[in-house]
This record gives C-alpha cells, sequence and structure tokens, in this order.
C-alpha cells in the first residue's frame, strides 16, 4: 500500500538515522586536525581528484550552460515534486514493481527489513548507497538477523573495518593502501597472507572475496543517482561493476531512494549523466550505467521494490533558501575543493554527508539545533559554489542557517543593540567617533572578556584616524 506525503507537516522526523552529530564539528575538527596522518590521505586524494576533474571538465565548451540547465532542472523539479512522485509511481506499477513511501528512517528500515524476510533471505548485497547510510539500513538488518554485503570497494574497506564513511565519493579516502591491507589480512575470510598493498593486489582480493557472493545471494539492495517520472526508470551510475552485479543477478531488488532524486523526462537525464561523471569521479561517462524499469519476465530481478525515502525532506523543500541543497546530486565536487574537508576529513562532520554540502544538508534533515555548529564549518571562500555542478549557493545557505541556529544569550543581545544602532543615525555616528578610542588597542591585539571569544581567533582591525562620516564632511 503506497501513501503520498502531500498534506504532511514540514517537519523533521523523529528518527533520522546517521545524521546527528555525537560532538560538535569544533571538538571533532580539532581531534582530526593533530592526525597528520589523515591529512596527508586527505591531501593527495582530494588533489588527485580535482586534477582529473578539472581536466575533463576543461574539454566541455558549453560546461556553464550545462551547469545552468542542470540548475534549471532541479528548481524545476523541486518545484512540482508531489506531482512528479506520484507519476514516478504510477509508471514504476505500471512497469511491475512495488512502490512504497518511508517518512522516516525506522519505517524505510522496517519495510526493507520485511521485504529480505518475506523473500526468504539472510543475507543480502548492496550497491553503495549514501540513502541507505543515512537511515542505517545495515544496523537495522544484522538486527533482524540478516547479513549487509557491501559489495563497492571502499565500501566494502568501511565495512570490514568497521568504520564509518569518510566521503561522498570515496569513503574511504581516508585510508591509504597500507592500511587497507591490514584490515583485508584481518577481517577477510580466506585472504592470502601474503597480500600486498598493490592496488591490482587489493582489488583482486575483493574480487575473489565477493565473487561467490554475488552468484548465490537472493536480495539486492541499492540507492538511486536518478529516476525518470515519465517511464518509471531507475539510474545507478558507478565505476567497478559490482552495482551491475547487484541490479541483473538476484531474485529481488530493492532499491531505497531520496525523493529529491527523481527528474522529470529523460531529456533531462541526459544532462545530468554529463554533469555527474566529470564533477565527480574525473571521467567523461561512467563506466557502469545501469538502468531499470520495473519487472522484465526471464531477464533481471524477478521482483522489484522501490522506497521513496523522505526522512526530512519535506521541511528542507518548505524553506525557500534551504531548499536549494536538495538539488545535489552527490558528486562530491564540494568536498574536493573545501580547504575544510581537507583538512578535517569526513568524520568530523558527525553525519553520513560530510563537506559543505553536508553542512547545509544535514542541519535541515535533522533540525538546525541538533546540528548547530554545521553551518559555521565553512570559511564561505566560495569555492564549493564554484564547482557545483548545479550551481548549489551553498555560502548563501551557510549564512541563512547561521541565522536560524540558537546563539547564546549576550551574543543575541549583542546582536539586536548593533541593528538597533545602525538602525538609528545618530547614535551610529557616536558609536562610530566611540570606535576611534580603540586605536589605543593597537592591530592585533584582543578585547576583554566576553568579547575575547570572538578576537581569540581573529585579529582586531585598528579602526581609521576618522569615519567615513567625517572625511565627507570635509569635502
Amino acid at each position: 500500500m503506497t501513501r503520498s506525503f502531500l498534506g504532511m507537516p514540514a517537519t523533521a522526523p523523529p528518527d533520522v538515522g546517521h545524521l546527528r552529530g555525537a560532538e560538535p564539528f569544533p571538538a571533532a575538527a580539532r581531534r582530526a586536525l593533530s592526525d597528520a596522518q589523515l591529512r596527508r590521505n586527505l591531501g593527495h586524494a582530494t588533489a588527485t581528484i580535482r586534477s582529473r576533474s578539472a581536466a575533463v571538465i576543461g574539454e566541455v565548451p558549453d560546461w556553464p550552460q550545462l551547469r545552468a540547465a542542470g540548475r534549471a532542472i532541479k528548481t524545476d523539479t523541486m518545484a512540482r515534486l508531489p506531482e512528479l512522485l506520484e507519476q514516478l509511481e504510477a509508471a514504476v506499477t505500471a512497469a511491475g514493481g512495488t512502490v512504497h513511501w518511508a517518512a522516516d528512517a525506522v519505517e524505510a528500515n522496517r519495510i526493507v527489513t520485511d521485504l529480505v524476510r518475506a523473500a526468504g533471505a539472510d543475507r543480502v548485497i548492496k550497491v553503495k548507497s549514501m540513502v541507505t547510510q543515512e537511515i542505517g539500513l545495515n544496523e537495522a538488518l544484522e538486527a533482524a538477523g540478516v547479513e549487509p554485503v557491501e559489495t563497492d570497494l571502499a565500501e566494502l574497506i568501511v565495512q570490514l573495518g568497521d568504520d564509518r564513511p569518510s566521503h561522498i565519493l570515496v569513503p574511504a579516502i581516508h585510508r591509504n593502501r597500507a592500511e587497507i591491507r591490514e584490515i583485508f589480512l584481518r577481517a577477510m575470510p580466506g585472504v592470502d597472507p601474503a597480500l600486498t598493498d598493490e592496488p591490482a593486489a587489493l582489488a583482486a582480493a575483493a574480487r575473489r572475496h565477493l565473487r561467490q557472493t554475488f552468484l548465490s545471494t537472493r536480495v539486492a539492495v541499492s540507492g538511486a543517482n536518478f529516476a525518470v517520472a515519465e517511464t518509471g526508470t531507475l539510474a545507478v551510475v558507478e565505476s567497478e561493476g559490482n552495482g551491475r552485479m547487484c541490479l541483473t543477478l538476484p531474485e529481488t531488488l530493492i532499491t531505497v531512494m531520496g525523493i529529491e532524486k527523481v527528474v522529470p523526462t529523460w531529456r533531462d537525464l541526459e544532462v545530468f549523466l554529463q554533469l555527474l561523471p566529470r564533477a565527480s569521479t574525473g571521467e567523461r561517462m561512467n563506466p557502469y550505467t545501469s538502468m531499470w524499469t520495473g519487472v522484465t519476465p526471464g531477464d533481471g530481478p524477478q521482483a522489484f521494490h522501490l522506497v521513496l525515502l523522505d526522512n526530512g525532506r519535506s521541511a528542507v523543500l518548505a524553506d525557500p533558501v534551504g531548499r536549494q541543497a536538495l538539488h545535489c546530486i552527490r558528486c562530491s565536487a564540494c568536498l574536493n575543493v573545501c580547504p575544510v574537508y581537507e583538512r578535517t576529513g569526513g568524520h568530523a562532520y558527525g553525519s553520513v554527508y560530510p563537506g559543505p554540502i553536508g553542512a547545509v544538508l544535514s542541519p535541515q534533515l535533522t533540525g538546525i539545533e541538533d546540528n548547530a555548529s554545521l553551518p559555521y564549518a565553512s570559511s564561505l571562500c566560495g569555492a564549493c559554489y564554484d564547482a557545483c555542478p548545479v550551481m548549489i549557493d551553498i555560502p548563501s545557505i551557510l549564512v541563512h542557517l547561521r541565522g536560524r541556529a540558537p546563539h547564546p544569550r549576550a551574543e543575541a543581545t549583542a546582536m539586536a543593540a548593533a541593528a538597533y544602532t545602525m538602525d538609528h543615525p545618530a547614535l551610529y555616528a557616536a558609536a562610530q567617533r566611540a570606535a576611534r578610542l580603540g586605536r589605543l588597542a593597537g592591530r592585533g591585539h584582543g578585547l576583554p572578556p566576553p568579547l575575547s571569544g570572538w578576537t581569540a581567533s581573529r585579529d582586531l582591525p585598528q579602526p581609521p584616524s576618522r569615519t567615513f562620516r567625517q572625511w565627507w564632511a570635509e569635502r
């Protein structure tokens, strides 16, 4: 039985899964900054991805026009989201699939777990999926006695290492190959003790480990990069071929998809299949682009279930500024250019969505109070906006969310006093004259408490010898 989100209140659901950090970003970042190996791993990996991406983007003469088209399609989609989701549901159902609606992480996990049990399976193979990480699906399956097996190499490394992803595109970006070798030797059954840390040898070990699992598992779980409303077609793009195996070999396929992943038409999908690989993996197109529409007798899975997940997205959609975050196509370009992410890594964000996009998406999915520090995890340099293939104005959303975040009473009082002063010309002029006394403090000195917190990490500018008003009057 399906259920639409139309008319639901625009509030975050009670349980959103892995989106709340265990500690504020500043504390987690401070610990990450002390890890020299982590910073070396991140610096090398992000620089490599940036270079590859820039090279293939430079080959496209109409890249700015493609970005603008991507933004326009996403803006139109968000404006018609309820209509497009109902169109998608009708098309998937007509093609032999079954659509389920999940309001939050708990409901989505229950739906998937029940479907796996109904299929009589005690193991599932998984395509790399951010949304199943978001809802904590692996933990829910394990609690129900079902073994989830990650088949993406990086996700497998994270799973075997009892770790958490730290990057949207490369979940194990914080690990170097020597660390990966140790994880395989410790946690991978039947691995050769003489395994080296050569990338080809590590990939071969993972392939041997997964091959029999692919051939003997009856249920697969995937996410979706896109869903075409007019035809009910789902699309997954990946680089290893494991996704193709998961999407074609099992008897039952369960796809969990955030409701924002829908696109109206096939022509719209064409735009994103040009934008996504160049911005994410630095490829002209993904090596494996898999598409399927419902069920085809005798070919591929014979039971297909699509779980449409809200999990706070309706609340994001209700914010005219913040809804831009739903345009994200999960390319990770913003992470690869962000100076904050490059130094702290993804774990510091405390959410399955790290980096600049996580700093604007996670607080909105959970409610700003639960992730109030994330909008401040940025220097507002704007590199993320320049890199985003769909032109999400992340810096503007960060400023918007900072305004919504809870503030200490003293800070709120000070800002209210400043606003009042600036709204009254005579008071503002008097404040400018008084500020000249600050010249005695000198450049680079701090302010006394309670203002010392502001100057602990900022230089105190030296006020000019005369105000603009004085200069204007003299001339």
